[in-house]
């Protein structure tokens, strides 16, 4: 039976990798990875970085990522309909590229437990393809812990409880859950739309890669400058990667 590795390799720096990844890395055959296109390259290039650093000669197969409707009526409904799609074409490609009982690898950002879908599309193929296989999951470093560690913070204040949140849920998020509140996906520049007179935010685009930049600081002083710096990055690489942590202050 084929052997299935769903690899958390942090958020892009080759050393986020643990030992027991790198050493699950070795031992896979062949990596699986989505091709996103030319505006995106730089996340598959992350990816035969991370590669050669640790199991040169591996061959990485590239599967096109089938389109998808960015503005869907029904978002759920098409996110969906997306992930079977990319079950079936990665389905299609570990038959095509092991034998019956070998090992694919999937390299997943940050941890495979965190607003990443590959266990959900795997367990798509099993259901929708027939796919049989054993799937070993090993953890990474998120992109909380990268952006922490980034800021040199800690994750919550003494006592207090963290809350983890999608920019497009943000606005429904209560005050009391924003008083530690990391925020990834966000495809705009929803701080702004939350915060008040002594919100803080710690915010990182690119982290752990050679790109990474960092902004700190109360979001009336800097909300608008980081929502500028992100449409400018975002034209400049194609794409945009960034998390931030808001966190509610006493009052200054």
């Amino acid at each position: 039976m084929r052997t299935l590795l769903v690899i958390g390799i942090g958020a892009g720096d080759p050393g986020h990798l643990t030992l027991g990844a790198i050493d699950a890395l070795r031992s896979a055959d062949v990596v699986i990875a989505l091709d996103k296109g030319e505006q995106k390259a730089d996340l598959l290039q992350a990816r035969r970085t991370v590669v050669d650093a640790h199991s040169p000669g591996i061959p990485i197969i590239a599967v096109t990522d089938p389109e998808r409707d960015r503005n869907p009526s029904d978002y759920r409904a098409e996110v969906r309909r997306w992930h079977g799609e990319r079950a079936r074409l990665l389905s299609e490609a570990i038959v095509g590229e092991t034998d019956p009982d070998g090992t694919a690898a999937f390299l997943v950002w940050g941890d495979p437990s965190l607003y990443d879908s590959t266990l959900r599309i795997i367990d798509r193929m099993r259901e929708e393809t027939g796919l049989e296989c054993v799937v070993r999951v090993i953890p990474g470093i998120t992109a909380l812990q990268a952006l922490t560690a980034a800021h040199a913070i800690t994750a919550n204040r003494i006592g207090e409880p963290i809350h983890v949140t999608t920019g497009r849920l943000l606005p429904a998020t209560s005050a009391a859950d924003r008083r530690n509140c990391f925020v990834m996906l966000d495809g705009g520049t929803t701080w702004n739309e939350v915060a008040g007179p002594d919100t803080y935010m710690y915010w990182g685009a690119y982290l752990g890669t050679p790109e990474q930049i960092l902004r700190a600081g109360f979001v009336e002083d800097i909300g608008d400058e980081v929502a500028a710096l992100k449409c400018t990055l975002r034209d400049s690489h194609g794409w945009i990667m960034d998390t931030y942590l808001l966190r509610e202050l006493d009052a200054r």
